[in-house]
């Protein structure tokens, strides 16, 4: 029995196979999703100024497989007429971008605000509501003006008030027509992985204070960018804001593992979700205790996580219209045993909690190293943040698997199908409002430290064509077919390609 066969047959045990409704229910939107910076290329067309990634592949270029960069990427600031093609032509709901911050404001402040930058956003939102496509936009995902990272970037307390006034801005330009926003993707990336390991720009390795300072400043900035929506612009254009946060499931692999899951889960998430939908607010108190032991046993006068006021805990709770979040993969996790050695948080082990992570074999790896196939983990995790949060709408707003290339992907196909009848079964079985589902990606793009190494597009894009010839994968013509029936029903041949 193949990979594939045997986690279908968990699956169906699980799920019991035979009985199974794979209709979504009505209202269930599907869409696809981009970034600026791996999509966009004319890394300094116009007026644009340099963000971080970009000063990060430039001053040493050995930091990314292969010495790739985004420099042109997918092209898609002059391939934006395809782009629009591809998200009609697939039937998308919706298509979620971002905005690339130093392209709509040069300065990193609204004293300037950029007209070839603004157009280029204009045209592409007027050419999706044309086919009938709605735009859901990112504000920021992670390509920071390296005017404010020179000012210190997420470190700095300020920064909460410059992303509002960025947020105030692009609010204005486009509110009209967009009725879907997140204002930050992923800050345990820009946080956590970048100050942790340095592997992702801005490049600076700060453990211990770095990191939590860019946690905390971070929340406020969301909370703040929230509430110019929800005091401005809500009254007059009824529109959605949330966060998009990663979610990475941690499994005890034992019980008397249980807690050292749970505080995995806390650490990961729960930092970036508790200050916004606990009842609460502030940080999730197991973390806050570990943080403020380790804190001082390391030497430091008081925990380098930082307090929030009571003032800031009003600020950032309840700053949500929506539960986003990111899936891809999960982890198993125990207790480190005495004497053992501890790779880097948060790509590798939780050495802060005395964790210790594995993937069982049974758990099929994908191109990346930091990816494994487990689609119960999604179900699970909608559950826990049901527990912990209250019953919210959800919003999956990415969901995808990496391979090497091809376009025959069944092994995309076979992600999207079981991690999708797991989603279906928290909707049915457990309850879960769950409203939108986007595939990441719509197309091959630079993905981060993997350069154009990790393929996780339903279009293949040629990087070696100067018109980055986008060409859809057998994965495409199945989602397509999968929105048009509105169920997992559907069957795809290579006949289509």
């Amino acid at each position: 029995m193949d990979w594939y066969s045997a986690l279908v047959f968990s699956v169906c045990i699980a799920a019991s196979c035979s009985a199974e409704d794979l209709t979504f229910p009505p209202g269930f939107k599907f869409g696809a999703a981009t970034s600026s910076y791996q999509i966009e290329g004319a890394w300094n067309a116009s007026d644009k100024s340099e963000s971080i990634w970009d000063r990060f592949v430039h001053d040493l270029p050995t930091r990314i497989l292969n010495q790739d960069n985004g420099d042109i990427a997918c092209d898609s600031y002059n391939q934006l007429e395809r782009d629009i093609e591809m998200v009609a032509d697939l039937g998308l709901h919706y298509y979620r971008f971002s905005l690339s911050w130093p392209r709509i404001l040069p300065s990193g402040f609204p004293n300037y605000i950029s007209k070839e930058g603004t157009d280029y956003y204009n045209r592409l939102i007027d050419g999706l509501l044309a086919k009938g496509v709605e735009p859901f936009i990112t504000l920021f995902h992670w390509d920071l003006p390296q005017s404010l990272q020179d000012l210190g970037g997420w470190t700095n307390p300020l920064i909460a008030d410059w992303f509002a006034d960025y947020a105030r801005v692009v609010y204005t330009l486009y509110g009209d027509r967009v009725k879907l926003w997140l204002t930050l993707n992923e800050p345990v990336v820009a946080c956590d992985l970048s100050y942790i390991t340095g592997v992702t720009a801005p490049g600076i390795i700060s453990p211990d204070v770095g990191t939590y300072m860019c946690n905390k400043n971070i929340m406020l900035a969301h909370a703040k960018a929230w509430r110019v929506y929800d005091e401005e612009f809500k009254p007059k254009y009824h529109g959605k804001v949330s966060i998009a946060n990663h979610l990475l499931w941690f499994e005890p692999q034992t019980e008397a593992d249980s807690e050292v899951a749970e505080l995995a889960l806390q650490h990961l998430a729960g930092r970036y979700c508790h200050p916004i939908y606990s009842k609460e607010g502030g940080w999730p108190p197991s973390i806050e205790k570990v943080l403020e032991k380790l804190s001082l046993e390391r030497g430091y006068s008081k925990s380098t996580l930082p307090a929030f006021t009571q003032e800031e805990k009003d600020l950032v709770r309840g700053t949500y219209d929506f539960f986003a979040f990111n899936h891809y993969s999960g982890r198993q996790i125990r207790w480190a045993k005495e004497g053992e050695t501890f790779s880097p948080w948060p790509l590798g082990d939780a050495e802060d909690l005395n964790g210790k992570i594995e993937f069982p074999d049974h758990w099929p790896p994908t191109a990346s190293s930091i990816f494994y196939v487990y689609p119960e983990g999604i179900r699970k995790h909608l559950r826990w943040a049901k527990e912990q949060y209250g019953d919210l709408e959800f919003v999956i707003t990415e969901n995808g698997l990496d391979t090497l290339g091809g376009l025959d992907d069944h092994d995309r196909i076979s992600y999207f199908r079981e991690y999708l009848k797991q989603i279906l079964l928290a909707i049915k079985e457990d309850g879960i409002k769950l409203t939108h589902y986007t595939a990441w990606s719509l197309m091959d793009l630079f993905e981060w430290m993997d350069g154009y190494h990790s393929k996780f597009g339903l279009y293949q894009v040629d990087f070696n064509d100067p018109l980055r010839t986008r060409t859809p994968r057998l994965s495409a013509h199945w989602y397509k077919k999968i929105i048009e029936a509105h169920s997992l029903d559907v069957n795809v041949t290579q006949d289509v390609l």
